[in-house]
C-alpha cells in the first residue's frame, strides 16, 4: 500500500488510507457558501466509512442507486449537497436512524462519469451542518437543516499555536513512519498558509474509526478539536511504532531461528561423528543415578515425566537449563537415605557432658528419645524448642546433640526472615526459582534424619511476601511434616525423621500455634559458680588453642575468672565471658610472640592490665537505713537482676502521684494499684487519712535510662509506700516479687529462676513469693536455692506483715496536717 497516492472516498466502499489530496482551495481554506443557493432542505449523500472536514476538497465515487439519482439531479442552482456519514457500513439503503445527525455542507465542483452507471464526483467541503427532519427519502434523501458555528480560536493564543506545531510534528512524524513522502507535501504540511486548514486535513485522511472522527466533527470549539486530535494523532503514532517493531522482531527472530536450526544440526552431526550426542549422554546419566534412588513409585513416575520433557527440549532454550537444575535437585535429595543413630546412651550422655554444663532438661529428654527410639526402633522425632537469655549455648546445643545421636547436623537462622518462599520455595514459574531452605539444608545434609536446628524463630518477621511463621506450622507439625509440600520441589518430602530444635529468646515473640506444636524447655542463666567452671572447662581451653597459646603456658585460676564474671560482665550466659576471655588471650600472645614477659598465672590484680577498669559493680544489696526504699527482683533478657523501688513523700495539694523511672504502662498502673491500696487500707496500716490531702506522693525506679515493665513490683511497691506513710524500717536483706489485685491478692509471676539468681548475687537472705511460685521454686537446683529463704504469702497484709518491722527509722519524717486556724497539728 502505498499511503502517499491519490485516493477517491466512496460512499459503496470503506476507505482507511492517509490521502494527500491537497488542492490549492484546501490551502486557501474557501469556505464561503452562496446563501443565494442554499434551499430549505438539502439532498443528503450518505458516506461509508467517510467523514469530511470543512475546506477538504475530496474526490467520491458514487455507485448506490439513491446516491446515483442525487447526482443526475445535480445542475443549476442546485450545487450543494450534505455529506453524512452512515453508522454501520454494512447497511446498503440506509435509513433516518442509521445517519449521524452532523455532516458538511459542500459544494459539487465536478461530475465525472465512468461509464457503467458509476460517477465520481469532486466535492469541496464548506461548513458543518446538522439535519433536523428528513423530509424526502425517494427517489434520494433530503433534510431541514441549520448550520453548526465553530467557536474559533483567538490568532494570539499561545497554547492554540502551540498545539497546531505539535500536530504538524506528529503528522509528519508518521509520515516518516510510513516511509519517504513527496518532498511536495512535507513543504506544504510546513507551511504557515496551511496551518488554518490543519486540523481538517488531519480529520478527513487519518485512518482511525469513523465513530472517533465523528465526534471529533461534532466538537464546536476549535481549540478543543485541536486537542482531541493531538491525543488521537499521538495514539495512532504509538501504535504504529509498536507495529514496525513487532514486524521487524518477528523478521529478526526467524533469521536467528533459521540460523540456530542450521547450527543445531550441524553440531548434532558432529556429536554424532565424535560418538554420541552431549544431550542424551546427561539424560542417560540421570537415569542411571535415579536406578539408586531409594524413592517411591510416584516420585520416580514424576522424575521419568521430567527427564522425558527434558528430552524435548532445545539445549540452546532457556527452559532447558530450569528443567536441568530441577532434575538435579532431586536427584541430590537423600530420599529414603537415613544415618544409624548410635544407641549407646552411656557415649550420648557422655559427649553431651562434656560440651555442655548443666542443662539437665535438655539432656534428659535427649535421652529420653534415644532410649525410646532404641525400645521401639522407628520413633518421630520430637520438635523441641530450647528457649532463655542469649549466650548460654542454645545453638551449639544442638551439634552435641547430632553427635550424641550419630547424626548429621545442619543449622538455619531465621532471625530478620520476612518470605514465606525462604521456607518453602519459590516456584519454577519464576525466573531463577530455588528450593526453600529446608530442603537445600537437607540437600547439604545429605541425610533425611538430620538434626535440624531452627535458630531464633522469635526474630522471624512477616510483610507483603507472607509469614514465614505460618509456613514453618507445617514443618513442626508431626502430623503433617511426613508429606512436607516445597514449592519448587512440587513432590511431598519426609520430614519427620529429622530432630528439629528450634531455639529462642523471646516466647511472646512466637505465634501460638507455632507454639503449641513445639515441647518447650526452658534453658535458665548461668550462677556464678557455674560460670567459672564452664569457663574452666571450656572457655579458657577453647581460647588457648584458638590463639596459639600452648596448653600449660598460661592459665586462667578460679577466683579471676569469678572477679572477672562479676565485674567485667552482666549476663546470664557466657558470651560476654567468652570475649573478656579472648580478650586477655590476645594479650598474652603478643608478650609471647614479642618476647615480653608475661605471668603464667593471670592474678586478680592483673585484670586491670588486661581487661582495664572494672565495667560493672557487683549487684549488692543496699541496706535499711532508709524508709520507702525496697528491694524487687526482675527479669530482664539477659537473664535476672535485682531493683530497687524508692518512694518520698512532699508537702503539697496531695492527691498527687509522679512516677518515674522510665516504666511502661503496665508498671504505673501497678503503681497506682499500690497507691489505691494504702489509701484504701490507712488506718489499718496505721496512717491517717487526711496526710494524703496534704502530701503528694513521688514513686521511682533508679536506672531511669532502661525501660522497665510489667506486673511483678506490685508487691514491691505497696510495701514502699507503706514504710514512707508509716516510716517503717523494711526488713534487711529482704526482696520480693509478685504481683497485686485491688483487693490485694498476690499473684505469681515468671522468671523465678532467674530472679532467684540475682537474689543470690546480690546477697539476698529472704525472698516473698507467691504461693502459687512456690512449684516454680521447687524446680530450681538446691544449690541455687542454698542459704536462702522463701516466704509464700497470699496477701498483701502477709507481705507488710513480713517486710515491715516495727522500728522506725533513724530521724522518721514528722507528717503535719494544717489546721483551719493554722495550727500545725502532728499525726504521725
Amino acid at each position: 500500500m502505498n499511503p502517499f497516492k491519490k485516493n477517491t472516498f466512496s460512499d459503496n466502499e470503506p476507505t482507511g488510507e492517509i490521502i494527500s489530496f491537497i488542492g490549492s482551495d484546501f490551502i486557501e481554506g474557501n469556505t464561503d457558501i452562496d446563501e443565494s443557493l442554499l434551499q430549505e432542505t438539502l439532498p443528503i449523500l450518505p458516506l461509508r466509512n467517510t467523514i469530511v472536514f470543512p475546506g477538504s476538497t475530496i474526490p467520491i465515487s458514487v455507485g448506490r442507486k439513491k446516491s446515483i439519482d442525487l447526482v443526475k439531479s445535480l445542475g443549476g442552482k442546485q450545487r450543494y449537497i450534505g455529506l453524512v456519514c452512515q453508522k454501520d457500513i454494512d447497511v446498503e439503503d440506509p435509513g433516518r436512524e442509521d445517519l449521524y445527525r452532523i455532516g458538511v455542507i459542500a459544494e459539487v465542483i465536478r461530475v465525472i462519469e465512468l461509464g457503467d452507471n458509476n460517477y465520481s464526483i469532486i466535492v469541496q467541503a464548506k461548513q458543518r451542518f446538522e439535519w433536523l427532519e428528513i423530509t424526502q427519502v425517494s427517489p434520494f434523501f433530503t433534510a431541514t437543516y441549520k448550520i453548526r458555528e465553530s467557536i474559533p480560536a483567538p490568532k494570539d493564543d499561545k497554547e492554540f499555536n502551540a498545539i497546531l506545531d505539535s500536530i504538524r510534528d506528529a503528522m509528519l512524524h508518521m509520515f516518516h513512519l510510513l516511509g519517504d513522502p513527496p518532498k511536495e507535501l512535507l513543504s506544504t504540511l510546513r507551511s504557515e498558509a496551511f496551518s488554518s486548514m490543519l486540523i481538517s486535513y488531519c480529520g478527513t485522511n487519518l485512518p482511525i474509526e469513523s465513530r472517533e472522527k465523528q465526534e471529533l466533527l461534532s466538537i464546536n470549539d476549535e481549540k478543543e478539536q485541536a486537542y482531541r486530535l493531538l491525543m488521537i494523532l499521538n495514539r495512532e503514532a504509538q501504535v504504529l511504532e509498536l507495529k514496525l517493531n513487532i514486524q521487524m522482531k518477528t523478521r529478526e527472530d526467524l533469521n536467528q531461528q533459521q540460523k540456530e536450526y542450521f547450527l543445531q544440526q550441524q553440531i548434532r552431526t558432529i556429536q554424532e561423528e565424535l560418538g554420541g550426542n552431549a544431550q542424551q549422554i546427561e539424560i542417560n546419566e540421570f537415569r542411571e543415578k535415579a536406578k539408586e534412588k531409594k524413592w517411591s513409585a510416584e516420585v520416580s513416575e514424576t522424575f521419568e515425566k521430567e527427564v522425558t520433557k527434558l528430552e524435548r527440549l532445545n539445549p540452546q532454550s532457556p527452559d532447558y537449563s530450569v528443567q536441568y537444575g530441577y532434575l538435579q535437585t532431586i536427584l541430590e535429595l537423600p530420599w529414603g537415605e537415613y544415618t544409624q543413630d548410635n544407641f549407646n546412651l552411656t557415649n550420648a550422655q557422655r559427649i553431651l557432658d562434656r560440651d555442655h554444663f548443666g542443662m539437665e532438661k535438655v539432656k534428659e529428654r535427649v535421652i529420653e528419645h534415644l532410649a525410646v527410639l532404641k525400645l521401639k526402633g522407628d520413633l518421630k522425632s520430637p520438635i523441641l524448642c530450647l528457649y532463655g537469655p542469649p549466650g548460654v549455648g542454645k545453638t551449639s546445643l544442638g551439634k552435641s546433640i547430632a553427635e550424641a545421636l550419630n547424626r548429621k547436623y545442619v543449622r538455619i537462622s531465621l532471625g530478620g526472615l520476612h518470605d514465606e518462599a525462604e521456607i518453602r520455595g519459590h516456584r519454577r514459574t519464576y525466573i531463577g526459582a530455588i528450593p526453600g531452605r529446608i530442603i537445600h539444608s537437607l540437600q547439604k545434609a545429605g541425610s533425611s534424619n538430620p538434626v535440624f536446628v531452627l535458630d531464633e524463630v522469635d526474630k522471624i518477621g512477616s510483610d507483603f511476601r507472607g509469614d514465614p511463621s505460618s509456613a514453618l506450622l507445617e514443618v513442626l507439625d508431626p502430623e503433617q511434616n511426613s508429606a512436607f509440600h516445597d514449592n519448587y520441589l512440587s513432590i511431598p518430602y519426609d520430614l519427620s525423621k529429622v530432630l528439629f530444635i528450634a531455639t529462642a529468646n523471646n516466647l511472646s515473640a512466637v505465634p501460638q500455634p507455632l507454639l503449641d506444636r513445639m515441647e518447650l524447655i526452658n534453658v535458665g542463666g548461668y550462677i556464678t559458680e557455674e560460670k567459672v567452671e564452664i569457663a574452666h572447662r571450656h572457655l579458657v581451653p577453647k581460647e588457648l588453642n584458638n590463639h596459639g597459646i600452648k596448653k600449660g603456658a598460661f592459665k586462667i585460676p578460679k577466683p579471676t575468672l569469678q572477679r572477672i564474671i562479676e565485674h567485667y560482665t552482666r549476663e546470664s550466659g557466657v558470651r560476654e565471658l567468652n570475649k573478656k576471655i579472648a580478650k586477655v588471650m590476645r594479650r598474652v600472645a603478643r608478650k609471647i610472640a614479642t618476647g615480653e614477659p608475661y605471668p603464667k598465672s593471670l592474678r586478680v590484680g592483673d585484670l586491670k592490665d588486661y581487661l582495664g577498669v572494672e565495667e560493672y559493680s557487683k549487684e549488692r544489696y543496699q541496706g535499711n537505713e532508709y524508709a520507702g526504699v525496697v528491694t524487687g527482683l526482675a527479669w530482664t533478657a539477659v537473664g535476672g537482676e535485682i531493683l530497687f523501688v524508692e518512694s518520698s513523700v512532699s508537702r503539697g495539694k496531695g492527691s498527687k502521684l509522679t512516677i518515674t523511672g522510665n516504666l511502661g504502662e503496665v508498671m504505673k498502673e501497678s503503681a497506682m494499684l499500690a497507691m489505691e491500696y494504702v489509701h484504701a487500707h490507712a488506718e489499718e496500716l496505721g496512717i491517717n487519712p487526711e496526710v494524703f490531702e496534704h502530701w503528694n506522693t513521688h514513686i521511682h525506679v533508679p536506672e531511669g535510662a532502661i525501660p522497665k515493665d510489667g506486673p511483678s513490683a506490685g508487691i514491691t511497691m505497696i510495701t514502699s509506700l507503706a514504710s514512707t506513710y508509716t516510716q517503717r524500717k523494711v526488713r534487711a536483706n529482704l526482696a520480693m516479687t509478685g504481683e497485686i489485685t485491688l483487693r490485694g491478692k498476690v499473684l505469681p509471676v515468671g522468671g523465678i529462676r532467674e530472679k532467684i539468681l540475682a537474689a543470690k548475687r546480690a546477697g539476698i537472705k529472704d525472698i516473698i513469693l507467691s504461693k502459687e511460685n512456690r512449684r516454680n521454686v521447687d524446680e530450681v537446683k538446691p544449690e541455687y536455692v542454698k542459704g536462702l529463704r522463701f516466704h509464700y504469702v497470699d496477701d498483701v497484709r502477709e507481705v507488710l506483715d513480713l517486710a515491715l518491722m516495727k522500728e522506725k527509722v533513724k530521724n522518721p519524717k514528722r507528717f503535719t496536717i494544717p489546721t483551719k486556724e493554722k495550727v500545725s497539728k502532728d499525726v504521725s
